[in-house]
């Protein structure tokens, strides 16, 4: 097991009820991955560098996650497709 950093951004139009159903699918994966999530920030909306989407701001989350290296193909696979999910990126610790 490793620890991972991923962090997301989400569709900044969201309201609090989508907002955390998106969240608890991605952290669902993560416990169905065989992982568990060791904290979660919020970091709220952030304007963006650049337009992704047509999008100029996002809603940001951090998540320590500890997880098997063979499930994360699975878990970016997932949150790829995962509308509200602008972008995301899950880095080793």
């Amino acid at each position: 097991m490793r620890k991972y950093e991923l962090i997301c951004i989400l569709q900044p139009e969201l309201d609090e009820n989508a907002f955390k159903a998106a969240l608890e699918r991605v952290q669902g994966w993560v416990g169905e991955a065989g992982g568990s999530v060791d904290k979660t920030e919020i970091w709220g909306r952030r304007k963006l560098a650049y337009a992704i989407r047509k999008h100029t701001e996002g809603q940001y989350v951090l998540l320590n996650v500890t997880l098997d290296p063979k499930s994360t193909s699975a878990l970016e696979r997932n949150i790829r497709f995962l509308e509200p999910v602008i972008r995301h990126m899950l880095t080793v610790v």
